[in-house]
């Protein structure tokens, strides 16, 4: 019997869906590299920062990344992390998206993920296995998709702050002494930050910190202590911005996602 939590068995199986299951300690990374199937990376416990070429993301457990065929992308555990994924051939849904994006994981959802995950390749198609996998491409397209999505630069001199960054996103340092940093002046890579990402380095920031806020909230933080650790001078002030980029407040916005 050949698993469909059986890595090995993805890239041949005939099926539009394959799930695989693994676990990663703390700290692990997976090189960057593609597939030749879509793929729904979805982690069950921890978190992930997944990266392309040109974008990346902090996914908490009630969200993932779906990306698409050939795409290069590098993963990152931030704890614990036990990945479940979903592999689809491509065309085996209408209404997938054709970029990278991160979606919401309902919990229909999240059962169907973990359902998949124990069904085995060798199953009669039409019975349990195959209802879930049809389910499935039925409910990724219906996923809500985030507007967290966190742009990444090409000039070496912003790819090293960035990443600075993204590894600290509660540092508490200035513009200027951010700029000293890679060699170059504050207006040099201000204009660097609207050339190569359309954007202000403040704007930059502020969806570095949304990722990481809705990470802290979902590990438990409350809102008082999300705020001084994000650096806001309030909670009051650290609400008002969330609201104002994801239309609801913190606790709103949590509670919606069960």
């Amino acid at each position: 019997m050949v698993r469909a939590g059986n890595s090995e068995a993805h890239p041949q199986a005939p099926r539009p869906v394959v799930a695989m299951a693994r676990d990663y300690p703390d700290g692990s990374v997976i090189e960057p590299h593609s597939h030749p199937r879509g793929q729904l990376l979805y982690a069950a416990t921890g978190l992930m920062h997944v990266s392309t070429g040109t974008a990346g993301w902090i996914v908490p457990p009630f969200r993932a990344v779906w990306i698409p065929p050939g795409v290069r992308h590098q993963v990152s555990m931030k704890g614990p992390v036990q990945m479940r994924t979903l592999y689809l051939l491509p065309g085996a849904s209408v209404g997938i998206p054709e970029e990278c994006t991160v979606v919401e994981v309902s919990l229909l959802l999240r059962e169907l993920i973990l359902g998949a995950v124990d069904e085995s390749l060798d199953d009669d198609p039409q019975g349990r296995g195959g209802l879930i996998m049809g389910l499935i491409l039925l409910e990724i397209p219906r996923a809500s998709r985030v507007p967290l999505r966190i742009p990444m630069p090409s000039d070496p001199r912003l790819v090293r702050l960035c990443g600075a960054l993204l590894d600290r996103p509660n540092k508490k340092e200035s513009f200027e002494g951010l700029a000293r940093r890679t060699g170059a002046s504050s207006r040099t890579l201000a204009r660097l930050f609207q050339q190569d990402l359309g954007m202000s380095f403040v704007a930059w920031r502020q969806q570095v910190l949304l990722s990481e806020a809705v990470v802290l909230l979902a590990s438990g933080k409350t809102v008082k202590e999300v705020a001084s650790t994000l650096g806001y001078q309030s909670p009051s002030a650290f609400t008002a911005m969330f609201r104002q980029n994801l239309g609801k407040a913190p606790e709103a916005f949590l509670k919606s996602r069960g």
